[in-house]
Order: structure tokens, then sequence, then C-alpha cells
């Protein structure tokens, strides 16, 4: 499984210039590659291009593929794309076991079974039935992480998933939400701006801004 865009682009709608200046990359499984750039370059609406969550009206070109089909023009929840937000965005109305269980694909038979291994993966064994509001932040992040690892996606993109987080706890949950994407052997893009992430990265991405002339 590779994740791979050649000469991708983004123009928002009514402006004349892409926002970065075209992008080629190749992200194989189990490699982690971070997005560098300047601050309002577009590191985010790169992500936004490959995961398909782009606001309407905006003209793309290039190509993105995974494992060599050009997702480009298909709809978001048919590219099988994970994302994981800066905040570690769990349902408020649903305990932590049921906040799993949405991840995981409708065929799948054994999901208690699934969510406790998963449960057993973040250390938090006998949390099922917890409210997420009663989580750390450490503790909802490895949530996060674990849930849309159950959903089987093909790539995992992170738009600066550990700013939010106290700093002590940095270290920590980078080195789980690495371990246990290389553990999956999908590719995954971060966007970050801490050079703790990108150091801890396969490989460093960066970006530019499109021209303007």
């Amino acid at each position: 499984m590779s994740l791979v865009a050649t000469q991708a682009y983004v123009i928002f709608h009514s402006a004349t210039h892409p926002v970065f200046a075209p992008v080629d990359l190749q992200v194989s499984a189990g490699q982690i590659a971070c997005v560098t750039g300047p601050s309002g370059v577009g590191k985010s609406t790169l992500l936004a291009l490959i995961g398909g969550h782009l606001p309407p009206r905006c003209q793309v070109g290039g190509m993105v593929s995974l494992n060599g089909v050009n997702m480009l023009h298909r709809a978001a929840e048919y590219r099988d794309i994970g994302v994981l937000f800066q905040q570690a965005q769990l349902f408020p109305h649903l305990s932590v076991g049921q906040n799993l269980a949405f991840g995981l694909p409708a065929h799948i038979r054994d999901r208690r079974a699934r969510i406790a291994h998963s449960l057993q993966q973040a250390g938090l064994e006998g949390m099922a039935d917890r409210d997420p509001a009663s989580l750390s932040g450490g503790q909802r992040a490895r949530v996060a992480l674990m849930r849309a690892l159950l959903a089987q996606p093909k790539a995992l993109l992170l738009d600066e998933p550990f700013s939010a987080l106290d700093p002590e706890l940095r270290d920590d949950i980078r080195n789980f939400t690495f371990d246990h994407i290389r553990a999956s052997h999908i590719p995954a893009l971060i966007v970050s701006h801490d050079a703790q992430d990108a150091a801890a990265a396969d490989f460093t991405q960066p970006i530019v801004p499109g021209c303007q002339g």
C-alpha cells in the first residue's frame, strides 16, 4: 500500500493561483511523512485535498492515488482514508467503547473482542463504559487513534494531532501513535509545527507557496 501525489494542487474558488506549488510525494506502507513549510502555505489544505475534505467549488488537479488507484475526484467516504485532528474528537454522547465501535466496519463480527483488544493496546482496560469527558487528554488521544485504526483505513492523515496536549505528554503520545501506525502498515502524513514530530517521522515533505505571478 502506498500513498502517492503527483503534481497535486488546489485553487480556491475566486483565486487565480494555487495555494501551494504542485506537490509530488510518495509514502509507502508503514511510513510517516511530515509536511513542512511556512505558516499559511497550505499544509492542512494538502491534507484536505488528499482526504477529500476541501470546500465546494475548489479546483483540484494532478493525481492522488492509493495503491495505484486515483482518488482525486472520489468523495471522502469512498477513499478509505482516516483523519486525526488537533483535538481528539470523540462523540460526547457515546461511551469510550461505543466510540471505538463507531470506527468498526459494519461487516466485522467479533466487535467486542476487537474493542477489548484496542482498549488493552491503549492501556485503557476496563474503561469501555467511561464517559469521554472523564478521560485525560492523553487518554482521549489514544482512543481517537485506536478508533481511526479500527476503521481499517488505507492511509491516515494527522493534522497537528499533538499540539493540544500538555508538553509532558507529547513524547509519549507521539511514540504511541507512530508505533501503532507503523505496526498497521499503512502510509501516514502528518502536519505539524513541532520539530520533534518531524524528527520522529520517516521523512519530511516540504511545500512552498503557489506562484502568484
